[in-house]
């Protein structure tokens, strides 16, 4: 299958795509100030320039081929529907009602702790690890300011908790790009992700409470309400129930309007507003991930595909091989646009045809690309995730590296997981029986 070598050269859309992303960051020393958007777009036309030998009318044909492939057009929908729910959700005060919960249930002591299990529910329910970022980044200011608990672990904490849900979350960008890419189901995706990152949470919650044992504090709870939590249970249930993720999010839109409606946060107006604003923030990754599939088209036709697959094979002897091929493809890749989401859209497609060679189980796919460039995403001081706490609390972002236990161990939990074909299931699902060397 991957015995021809392609051609290098057809990566080159690719190469400059990262190059003028990781290139204008170095040079600025802000990874943000160049946008993405015209990157994707200067790769877009050198690929349309390539390959003379067929019309450029052709080559847009193709192009768009790339960019309207079923795959990408269902992750596009589910991008939106899932920038709806969260719009409205938070706008209806779910997400206040969800931390301040949590916060009045939580002894003092445990402060910290609480907070990185806060972030596991909120970013799962979200989907989003920006999102909970920004509704508890001033939570772990406060109590660090109110206690003798460092600054840059109550932010990397806040992190911590974020990549959780960013990593499992049904509605998370990077777990639609994850299951899209490697064809398989969010729920089965979703169990064998979360059994390898499971140890990694409770040894985080161990080193957080050894670290903090004894810090005391007042921090002040507002007031909450149950009935506004509903909506993120409602989504978390049904898409543990294995409903159709279109149905779940469409579900959680409803319920959270209803609830608004009822309890005065909501007009007509302020609704669909809601709704809108939600869809208008999936905008850039939306586009994004359309350019992105008319790139890569073109470069899979030219071979570049061929020609990375081909490296990344060569010394795969198993299928332990094929799985650390697909880590290092998706954290290198992470490590050069600071952006995990992109990583999984850009990999995604390799890991998919390598796992088919070897014999990889898809859902043990899709949990790699997810756990690795999250783990990444997490650690890198210029991703937007520490860029933001550093903001908020007024650090700077690499004293927040250290203490980023979370994401440093589910990369580890990664590797021993491939390194010990876990996790072992009778059966991966009804029809396929599991393949024990995945």
């Amino acid at each position: 299958m991957f015995q021809e070598k392609g051609s290098l050269l057809a990566l080159l859309p690719l190469f400059i795509f990262v190059s003028l992303f990781l290139g204008a960051g170095i040079i600025s020393g802000d990874f943000y100030q160049f946008p993405v958007l015209v990157s994707i777009l200067i790769a877009s036309v050198v690929a349309l320039l390539m390959n003379r030998k067929e019309s450029l009318n052709g080559k847009i044909e193709r192009f768009a081929k790339g960019a309207g492939h079923p795959d990408i057009m269902i992750m596009v929908f589910i991008f939106l529907l899932a920038g709806a729910f969260s719009g409205v959700a938070e706008k209806m005060g779910a997400v206040d009602s969800t931390v301040n919960l949590a916060l009045s249930v939580l002894p003092e002591n445990f402060l910290i702790v609480g907070l990185f299990l806060i972030g596991a529910f909120v970013s799962l329910s979200m989907g989003t690890s920006m999102g909970t970022i920004a509704a508890l980044a001033p939570i772990g200011v406060g109590i660090s300011s109110g206690t003798d608990i460092s600054m840059p672990l109550a932010m990397a904490t806040v992190i911590g908790g974020a990549m959780f849900g960013d990593n499992l979350s049904f509605i998370s960008d990077t777990t639609i790009a994850a299951v899209r890419t490697q064809k398989t189901e969010m729920k089965d995706k979703f169990k064998v992700n979360f059994f390898i990152v499971l140890p990694a949470a409770i040894i985080t919650m161990v080193i957080l409470l050894f670290m903090t044992w004894g810090n005391q504090s007042a921090v002040d709870v507002n007031s909450f309400n149950w009935i506004k939590i509903l909506p993120y249970l409602g989504v978390i249930i049904g898409a543990l129930a294995g409903l159709n993720v279109f149905v779940v999010l469409l579900g959680g839109i409803l319920l959270s309007g209803i609830i608004g409606f009822m309890d005065g946060s909501f007009t007509a107006s302020t609704y669909f507003g809601s709704i809108t604003d939600g869809m208008i923030g999936m905008a850039e990754i939306v586009i994004l991930t359309v350019l992105i599939g008319g790139v890569v088209e073109l470069i899979r036709h030219n071979g570049g595909i061929q020609a990375i697959l081909h490296l990344a094979t060569r010394k795969i002897r198993s299928p332990r091989g094929a799985q650390l091929a697909t880590a290092g493809l998706v954290s290198s890749t992470n490590l050069c646009t600071a952006n995990n989401t992109i990583s999984i859209i850009i990999t995604g497609p390799l890991a998919k045809s390598i796992s088919e060679k070897y014999g990889v189980d898809a859902r043990k796919a899709a949990s790699i690309l997810d756990i690795f460039s999250c783990s990444i995403q997490g650690l890198i001081p210029y991703g937007a995730q520490a860029l933001l706490v550093a903001e908020v609390a007024g650090i700077s972002p690499l004293s927040i590296i250290p203490y980023a236990f979370y994401p440093l161990l589910i990369a580890v939990c990664g590797l021993i997981a491939i390194q010990f074909a876990l996790p072992k299931f009778t059966r991966i699902n009804s029809t396929k029986p599991d393949l024990v060397k995945s």
